[in-house]
Order: C-alpha cells, then sequence, then structure tokens
C-alpha cells in the first residue's frame, strides 16, 4: 500500500516580535492510503498545528513533507490552494456551515470553487447528502438542524469534492453521545467501505479507538505510534 503522507524531521515554530516559539519537533510519520488515524495529545502538544501542515493551511518551519509523493516545499500559493481544494476534505467541531442556508446549498459550496459544471453539482451535491443519511433534510435550512445533522452536512461537504483525504478535528466535541457514535459510524463506513484515508484529531480516548492507528503527540513530539489493539464499530456495526 502506498503512503498518501510522508513526513521526514518536520518542524514548526512561529516568530512574533523577534521571539520564537518552537511546535513541533522533528516529527516522521508515514499513513499509508486507506488508512484511519488518530492524532492525540492534550491542549498545546501541537496536534492542530500538525493537522494544519498536512492540510495544507500552515507551512512547516523545516523538514520534508511528501503528499502522494510530491514535495510541497516546492508548491506555491496557488499550487497549495489547489491541491488543497481537490485532495483534502475538512470537518471541524463547529461545523461551519452557513446560517439560513439549505442542506443542499452547504454542501455544493465547494463545488463552487472548482471546474465542476454548473449543471452537475446539484447531483454531485446530493450523493454526498445521501451518504450520511440526509436525503430527507436536503431543502432543510442549516439552523433547523440537531447538531450531529449538521455534522453530518460537513462531512457532506468534506465529501463532495471526493477528496484522497478527510481531515476531523474534534468532530464529536459538540455533539451527544448518540450523535457522536453516528458521526464515528460514518467515518468509520468512508474508511472501511469506500477506502477513504481518515484522520482524525482528539484528545479523546474513546473516540481515537474508532481509529485503526494512532499517533499520540506530547509537548510537539511523537511520544507513541501504534495501531489499536481493540478497534472500536460505533453502534456495533457500520452503516450499510
Amino acid at each position: 500500500m502506498s503512503d498518501v503522507i510522508q513526513v521526514i524531521d518536520l518542524k514548526k515554530q512561529y516568530e512574533n516580535e523577534g521571539v520564537v516559539t518552537p511546535v513541533l519537533h522533528g516529527l516522521s510519520f508515514s499513513i499509508p492510503k486507506g488508512q484511519f488515524v488518530a492524532i492525540m495529545g492534550p491542549s498545546g502538544s501541537g496536534k492542530s498545528t500538525l493537522m494544519h501542515i498536512l492540510g495544507f493551511l500552515d507551512t512547516l518551519t523545516s523538514g520534508t513533507y511528501l503528499f502522494e509523493g510530491t514535495d510541497v516545499s516546492t508548491l506555491d500559493e496557488d499550487s497549495l490552494s489547489r491541491m488543497r481544494g481537490e485532495n483534502i476534505g475538512f470537518i471541524f467541531q463547529s461545523f461551519n456551515l452557513l446560517p439560513k442556508t439549505s442542506v443542499l446549498d452547504n454542501v455544493k459550496l465547494p463545488l463552487l470553487y472548482s471546474d465542476v459544471p454548473a449543471a452537475q453539482r446539484d447531483s454531485i451535491a446530493k450523493e454526498a447528502i445521501e451518504a450520511v443519511g440526509l436525503t430527507p433534510r436536503t431543502t432543510n435550512l442549516s439552523n433547523q438542524l440537531s447538531g450531529g445533522e449538521k455534522q453530518r452536512v460537513a462531512i457532506a461537504r468534506a465529501l463532495v469534492r471526493k477528496p484522497a483525504i478527510i481531515f476531523a478535528d474534534e468532530p464529536t466535541g459538540n455533539l451527544d453521545s448518540k450523535s457522536g457514535a453516528q458521526v464515528m459510524q460514518i467515518l468509520q463506513r468512508l474508511n472501511m467501505k469506500q477506502g477513504h484515508t481518515v484522520i482524525l484529531v482528539t484528545h479523546e480516548s474513546y473516540t481515537a479507538a474508532h481509529a485503526e492507528r494512532i499517533i499520540h503527540l506530547r509537548d510537539g513530539m511523537i511520544q507513541t505510534d501504534q495501531p489499536v489493539a481493540q478497534r472500536t464499530i460505533a453502534n456495533g456495526e457500520l452503516i450499510k
């Protein structure tokens, strides 16, 4: 299985008015295509910074980041933006939906910045909405949805351009346990049934247990990188 991500001695530091703050200290790891990986760590461990770098929202200070064999440091801003739009789907804790806007239009939003013809956008968005079980809510406004439904809309939006990787940043953080289990069930189905690479950022052990591998950060360094011995399957089975 080929690696979709390879990181070698990745370092990140921020500088503000001459004060240098190191955040990541020489991380090295690879993620094969189709793997479900959880990145764990307490607040300040560097996990969000790492996700932003891997998702082309931030740049590394030194080291090497290869995405599908391409050295990301060789790409200009336009190329990074295009690669992010075509290859990365983001799911955030706060949903980031447009208020008073329909489920369909929220999911369709990434297509407005793509080369997908306008005539095909509705059907593609509806396919993504169906994938998360929200077809009956297609015309509902986002502010008419429950928290769990909003997160499922966010997942559909992340899927709509058929990305190589789905990044989920604390996707169950604002949800009750039942809704959180449904979200994890969908992510597992996308990984195990449809082959999406999923990178989950979380501080919750019970959420990370849904992945097949956990990279645990502490103080900007990899503390452990191990497979999950007993993987949790949400609600006892995968959505079919």
